[in-house]
């Protein structure tokens, strides 16, 4: 059997502006919140991690030594709209992001769609329930989303059903090649070190997006909810 933890990297700066990725580092509230996972993790399991620096750092704040990095963790490329807010995206260009939100093959940014990067996590996937033993992967929100949707054979489009907040677990098992989804955004202390430091509920922006699916803001500018991946 294959047993695989995936995490999402703790929360950045860029994170809590709702904007697409570059290779942003954690900040100090995100390092201290990675630290927090250390006791909840286990030990003697594999570990591997996407190449983003994010990712890198919250594996070292966390304990955990010489990762494998693995490109097929990577986040979404999203091309043109990396830096950027959802907010100035949606103000420039609405149809874009509605195409991107609403069509797996859409890649109005450039980079990769939701399809490709579906295909990608999905192939990666299909190579670990080959294996043996346990790994924890440190990676992404939208990666996460993605082998949930893998690993259930559920549509595409059900990505924008699920949730990976940062710093939470989502557990998988393989068994004579199929997977099982045993947990999904499971909370850990990590989580709840982030919402200390800052006061309030973690935030649910970050790569991968919420799982509320694309709607109109409640402001009224017509923007949608869906909170930008990092």
């Amino acid at each position: 059997m294959r047993r695989l933890l995936l995490v999402r990297h703790a929360p950045t700066s860029a994170t809590r502006a709702f904007a697409f990725p570059v290779d942003e580092p954690l900040d100090e509230r995100g390092r201290a919140a990675a630290a927090a996972l250390r006791l909840q993790l286990p030990t003697g399991f594999d570990v591997l991690c996407s190449p983003a620096a994010r990712c890198r750092q919250t594996a070292q704040a966390a304990g955990l030594a010489s990762p494998v990095l693995e490109p097929q963790l990577s986040e979404c490329d999203f091309g043109a709209w990396a830096g950027r807010t959802m907010q100035d995206v949606w103000s420039s260009d609405a149809d874009a992001m509605t195409s991107w939100m609403t069509d797996p093959a859409a890649r109005p940014h450039g980079g990769e769609s939701l399809a490709v990067l579906c295909a990608r996590v999905g192939a990666w996937l299909d190579g670990q329930a080959a294996r043996e033993g346990s790994a924890v992967a440190i990676t992404h929100g939208g990666v996460v989303k993605a082998a949930v949707v893998h690993a259930l054979g559920a549509p595409v489009n059900a990505f924008w059903r699920i949730d990976a907040t940062p710093l939470r677990v989502t557990e998988l098992h393989a068994h004579d090649g199929r997977w099982t989804v045993a947990r999904v955004n499971a909370a850990t202390t990590g989580e709840r070190r982030e919402a200390d430091l800052c006061g309030r509920v973690p935030d649910q922006a970050a790569d991968g997006l919420s799982g509320r699916g694309p709607s109109r803001g409640a402001d009224g500018s017509g923007a949608p909810t869906v909170e930008a991946p990092v």
